[in-house]
Parts: structure tokens; sequence; C-alpha cells
């Protein structure tokens, strides 16, 4: 019986979307919200370097980055848990990457635009029911007038349920083989076999295909998301803990000027309570 290993790994990941320029054009074609017309026909990578990382966090993402000969650019992320500045961070890199253009375009209007597909595995998004997330550069009340410029893409697939899309086929099957497919997989689903594609990465994430030293370093990923979690917890516990003690401090001053405890509430967002017991 064959042996798995879970596709959102550094090595498998990059095996699978970084190796194989049709599997990531699939992909792509496949999530994005790309216009009838645009899709993706021809795609060559480029360097990840050229997209900047942060301190924490910085061993559980994964990334692949292409282009097409039409100059369209392509950020793929895999982001193993989710945390506050990922949005800003996302944005930033993107905007990074449509810069950089300018190196080798003449003017302004050579600039071609920059798509980022974000994988995440955690919800984010808890108050909403979607788990596709597509942002772009819209009028605010004429949403048909569109700056092109960044397409943002958050895909949140513990929240991925087939049925939500169903009449999108590629999406479904590259999103079941990518929450689907792990060591505890004992029976391929028939269905994601049918797919030429889908059975090719399914081969390409085999135990069997890595070498014993592959292996070690695929368990080491592994380790570093763990402790990279651990690193953005603390981090965001400490952040919250000086931001609740800052809101008191505020309050307790209002409260020795003599300041209305509903005025107080409404200012600070306390109870009446928690103002009453400073």
């Amino acid at each position: 019986m064959a042996k798995y290993l879970d596709p959102k790994a550094d090595l498998t990941f990059k095996r699978i979307f970084g190796e194989h320029p049709h599997l990531v054009m699939s992909l792509l074609n496949a999530l994005l919200p790309l216009p009838k017309g645009q899709e993706i026909k021809d795609i060559e990578y480029m360097s990840p370097e050229r997209v900047p990382r942060t301190s924490i966090g910085k061993n559980s993402i994964v990334d692949v980055f292409c282009k097409t000969k039409d100059g369209r650019q392509f950020i793929v992320e895999m982001q193993m848990y989710w945390s506050t500045n990922f949005k800003d961070r996302v944005l930033f890199n993107s905007a990074k990457v449509y810069v950089d253009q300018l190196e080798h375009a003449e003017d302004f209007t050579d600039l071609r635009p920059v798509y980022s597909l974000n994988l995440v595995n955690e919800n984010f998004e808890k108050d909403i029911p979607e788990f596709i997330h597509y942002y772009r550069m819209v009028h605010e009340k004429y949403t048909e007038k569109v700056i092109d410029g960044f397409h943002l893409v958050f895909v949140e697939l513990k929240k991925f349920q087939p049925q939500s899309i169903a009449e999108r086929k590629m999406a479904v099957l590259w999103l079941r083989f990518l929450t689907e497919i792990n060591k505890n997989t004992e029976e391929v689903p028939q269905e994601l076999l049918e797919n030429d594609e889908i059975r090719e990465a399914i081969e390409l994430v085999q135990e069997s295909a890595y070498t014993r030293e592959q292996l070690m370093g695929y368990d080491l990923f592994w380790d570093a998301v763990r402790v990279d979690r651990e690193k953005a917890t603390e981090a965001e516990r400490r952040y919250k803990a000086g931001l609740k003690e800052g809101i008191e401090e505020t309050a307790r001053r209002m409260k020795s000027k003599g300041y209305a405890v509903e005025d107080i509430a409404e200012i600070t967002g306390m109870t009446a309570e928690e103002i009453e017991g400073l």
C-alpha cells in the first residue's frame, strides 16, 4: 500500500508546483478569478527570493513565483497558519513585485498586474461563510471601475466544502487534493485519480518518491511550523495583553478626572462593571 506525504509541506508543494509548470498553471487557472479568454496558457518560474519574508513565520510559508509571456506575475503561497499581519505582508510582497517591473519597463503603461494566490491552512474570516476571498482595487461606488494592478486571493482550506463550488470542477479537485491527501490517506478517492493532472500530483507526493534525507527535511519542516505557530501565538498574546493594559490605563485616568462611566465605556469599549472595578 502506497504511503503519501502532505502536499502542503515545503518539500512536496515545491516539487508539485515549483517544478511542473503545467500543474501550477492548472492550479492558478482553477482558483484565480481570471476573465474568460485570459486563462494562463504558458508560464515560467522566477526566483522566489524577490518576494521578501518576515522573521516570524518565515519557516512555515511555502511560495512559488512565476510569470506568463504577456508579463502577468503570480505569487503562490502556502501559509501553514494565520497571523494578524498576513494580509499586510501579502500586499507588501505584491507591491514589491509590481514595482520591480520598473527595472525592465520603459514607462508605467508597461506594468502588468500581479496575482497573489494564498492558500491558508487555517480559518481566519470566522464571520464569513465563504472560504475564497478576492481583493482588488475598485471604485467605492462604481465597482465596475477597476485599477488593474493587484489581485489578491485568499483560500481558507479548512472551510472548504466541495458542494459550495461544485460547478468549478478543477477547483474542487485541487482543493480536495490539498485537504484530503496526507500521511493518513489509505486509499485515494477514485474521482481524484480519474483526472490526469491530479493523478500526477498524487504520484509526486508518494513517500517512496523521496530520499531518506528529503524525508528528514520534511519532518523538520513540520517541526518549524510548530515553532513558528508558538512564536506567533506568544507575540499575539503579548500584543493583546499590552493593548488591554493601555485601555485600562486610559480608563483609569478618565475615571480619576471625573468622566462619566458611560462616556468611558463608549470610548474604551469596557463594560461599566470593569470600569467600576478599576
